[in-house]
This record gives structure tokens, sequence and C-alpha cells, in this order.
């Protein structure tokens, strides 16, 4: 442990550096222990504090402006992908969908705080087409907010920070283990948590090819579209469905309860659509079934049968009422 403190000291920059940006890009390593013990020791004689803020914006915009681009060319398809590594559970994208739709750009300069959406606004961003200019600015200010404040505490309670430090020092190899330890947990924890979300979420599916023998039977299936409103204005919906909007029940009220409801979303594991598609079965709409793959298996199947030439995106809709 006396090693790594020294390398702290030493390498200072070089660590804060990669550290944020491994944590910044997405993968679970908390980074604000680092800038706080970089604040301390920079209080110490080490790395002055503005080159510690500089390093820690500069790894913040490298990532933020990675992921933006990465929105602008891939849109929804990097998000599904960021959700599906996520160690956070399956509705993390949905969570923030409408959260940056209400704010906008402004919601960058908080986003790095908030875990899970640090990684989802800055391709949310692309993808809803924000200005480069506009994204920079925010994305600027939030990276100097999140980082001077994980280096103020550090500077502000050096003398506390230092005797932390110490008492690892002296624990030499136990304190790597023991942090190992609770950062294994906390990985594990995570994976456990979203696990138990998806067991949550289990419910019967309806395929592709089960819905169209039920358009083939003329039983003549209600799509309800359980897609966030700014999913919904990124990918056009099923012409025709009904938009849940956060009130699925009201939507359905008129329809019989005997009713086939296929309940879609854009989302990993379906399990917005399967979480709409248990409300109505405890409502008594015991045939609601989420879509299995959702609007992409959907488009898929029906949008490309019309025009084996034309790609999902580019297809004229096909209308199921």
């Amino acid at each position: 442990m006396a090693n790594l403190i020294s390398l702290l000291q030493e390498y200072g920059v070089l660590i804060v550096f990669a550290v944020v940006l491994v944590e910044q890009m997405g993968l679970p390593i908390p980074a604000y222990p680092v800038l706080i013990v970089a604040g301390a020791l920079a209080m110490d004689g080490g790395t002055p504090l503005p080159g510690v803020l500089a390093v820690a914006l500069l790894a913040c915009m490298i990532s933020d402006f990675f992921w933006f681009r990465a929105g602008r060319h891939y849109g929804k398809r990097i998000l599904k992908l960021l959700c599906r590594i996520s160690l956070s559970p399956d509705y993390c994208v949905s969570q923030t969908e409408d959260t940056f739709r209400k704010w906008g750009p402004k919601s960058m300069v908080v986003a790095k705080f908030i875990p899970g959406f640090n990684t989802i606004a800055p391709p949310l961003a692309g993808a809803m087409g924000t200005g480069i200019p506009t994204f920079l600015s925010f994305s600027v200010l939030g990276g100097l907010l999140w980082s001077l404040t994980g280096i103020s505490i550090g500077a502000y309670f050096h003398s506390d920070v230092d005797q932390v430090l110490e008492i690892l020092s002296a624990m030499g190899s136990t304190a790597l283990t023991v942090l190992g330890i609770l950062l294994g947990l906390f990985i594990l924890f995570k994976y456990i948590e979203r696990k138990r979300f998806q067991k949550a979420m289990q419910t019967e599916r309806i395929s592709i090819d089960e819905l169209r023998a039920l358009l083939d039977e003329g039983h003549d299936p209600v799509m309800v579209d359980a897609r966030s409103a700014t999913a919904q204005s990124l990918e056009p919906p099923v012409p025709g469905a009904l938009l849940v909007n956060g009130d699925p029940l009201n939507i359905v009220s008129a329809l019989p309860k005997d009713r086939h409801i296929i309940v879609y979303c854009s989302c990993p594991n379906d399990v917005t659509a399967a979480s709409v598609a248990k409300q109505l079965h405890a409502h008594g709409y015991k045939l609601a079934r989420p879509l299995h793959g959702g609007l992409d298996a959907w488009n898929l199947a029906f949008r490309a049968e019309l025009d084996p030439d034309l790609t999902p995106a580019d297809a004229p809709p096909l209308t199921i009422s």
C-alpha cells in the first residue's frame, strides 16, 4: 500500500487521468476516491490542484465527446449497448431518456453526479441532435463541477485523508486486499440487483411468429408502445399503436379484457414492455403480452417484408390496429 501511495504522489496526474477516463467510459471503477486523495496530496506537496483539475476535466471531455459522437452516429443502438453492458438494472436508459428530454443539454451539468446518467447523457445528447457547441459548453461545466467537487473535498479534509492514508500504508498488502474485496462486493451487489430485476420482469412473451399467426387468424391485436416519449421521438412507433406515456391502464380502459394486447418497447430484455404487461395482467387484461425483441423485431419482420431492399428505418409503415 505504501508503494501505491508513492505512485499517487509521483504519478498522480497520470493515475487521476486513467481512473477518471475509465470510470467515465462506463466501467464500475470509482474515480471519486482517487480525486479526493489527489486533492489531499496536492495540499501536501503533490501535483498542484490546477494540474489535477485539468487532467480530470480532460478525461471527462474525452469520454463525453466519444460517447456524444457515438450517439450522433449510431443513435438508439449505442444506448441499447450501454444498457446491456451496464451493471445497473435494464431500465437505466428509459429512466434517463425523459429526464434528458425535460431538462435538455443543461442536464449535463449534474449528470456526472447521478449513477448511470453520467454515461447515458452524452450519447443521448448526440442521438437527439444537440449541437456540438452547446454540448461542449454544458459538458465542460459539468465535468468542471464534478471534478472540482471531489478535489475540493480532498483539499479541505486533507488532514483527515492523510490519517486514512497512513493507516492504509501501515496495513500494507492487507489494505489492498480489503479494497479489492469491497470493489468486488460492489460489483456483485449490482449484478445481483440486475438479476433480481430481470427475474421480477419474467412473464410470457409473444414471438413475432405468434403475432403473425394472430393476425392471420383475424384476432386484430392492439399494439401498445411502452417506450418513453424520447424513444418515440428517436424512432417512430408501430403505426396505429397506442402510446403509454406513463399511464397504460388509462389508454386500454376502453378495450374489452378478452382483447389481445401486444406491448413492445426498445429496451434490453423487453423489461419496460414486460412491466406494462404485468400491470395490465393485474387489472384483468390476461391476454396482454410483451413482444419478444420489441420494436426492432417488429421492424425486421413486418417493414422489411414490404420491400426486402429497404432497411427498417426507410421502410413505409404497415398499419396494425
